[in-house]
């Protein structure tokens, strides 16, 4: 594609989940990204640290035209910091799938004015024969860091799509986001189902599991339940084959 096209010749993304999403869109424009875009493997950009301590002139030296950020990962000062310096940032506010999707295009469309890609297209496809309120079919702790332990409470991106897929979270009416839980509390509340994501924190089969004796454990991915960006074309398969796989439907 002709990049004289776009309404943004240089991007910066501080979220690698929108990193991913440019990429798969309009590789050309981006410049630079954080060190924990992992999506494309073969991503060649300048890193500029990471989400929560971008390197801020960094940042700026690279002329972006616009900087991607999202409301929860990245900090409000360092986005304050770059808009003082003169650079463009739009932030997305993503909770929800239909929030993703309606984001993801303003990102794209309205933000770095490129073309919608198919990729979003077949992503609300892929949902679209998920009911928004399937019958729940299990009931869930999803931990997300340990030492402390940390769980998914409400009002979060990754609790909508496991509700979607019939996981109701046994946090999802903590008054925090992100609260820290005793191990002892999570295995008494009174969940079928402990789901152990490989990110933030890596857990996998020898690390997680054995926290919650008795509790079957869905070991799944990271990327295809918190990103919202291409994954989100296979997420319904990746995260309903690992729920499937715990043996609890």
């Amino acid at each position: 594609m002709n990049q004289r096209r776009y309404a943004v010749r240089r991007v910066v993304s501080l979220v690698p989940s929108l990193t991913e999403a440019v990429a798969a869109t309009a590789p050309e424009l981006l410049v630079g990204a954080t060190d924990w875009c992992t999506h494309p493997a073969d991503l060649d950009v300048v890193r500029i640290g990471g989400t929560k301590n971008p390197d801020v002139p960094a940042v700026v030296a690279l002329a972006p035209d616009l900087v991607v950020a999202n409301e929860e990962e990245n900090r409000a000062p360092d986005l304050a910091a770059l808009r003082a310096a003169g650079v463009r940032v739009l932030v997305t506010d993503v909770r929800t799938l239909p929030q993703a999707f309606g984001e993801l295009h303003r990102m794209l469309v309205d933000g770095c004015g490129v073309p919608r890609p198919r990729w979003l297209d077949e992503a609300e496809a892929a949902w679209r024969g998920i009911p928004a309120a399937p019958a729940v079919t299990a009931t869930a702790v999803v931990p997300i860091w340990r030492r402390p332990w940390m769980v998914l409470g409400r009002d979060t991106f990754a609790g909508d799509l496991l509700a979607r897929l019939g996981v109701r979270n046994a946090y999802a009416g903590h008054a925090e986001r992100y609260p820290a839980v005793p191990v002892e509390e999570l295995r008494a509340v009174g969940a079928d189902l402990v789901v152990l994501p490989d990110e933030p924190y890596r857990f996998t089969a020898d690390d997680g599991p054995e926290s919650f004796p008795g509790l079957p454990a869905a070991l799944v991915s990271g990327r295809h339940l918190t990103w919202y960006g291409p994954s989100l074309v296979r997420a319904p398969a990746v995260v309903g084959a690992a729920l499937r796989a715990a043996r609890t439907y």
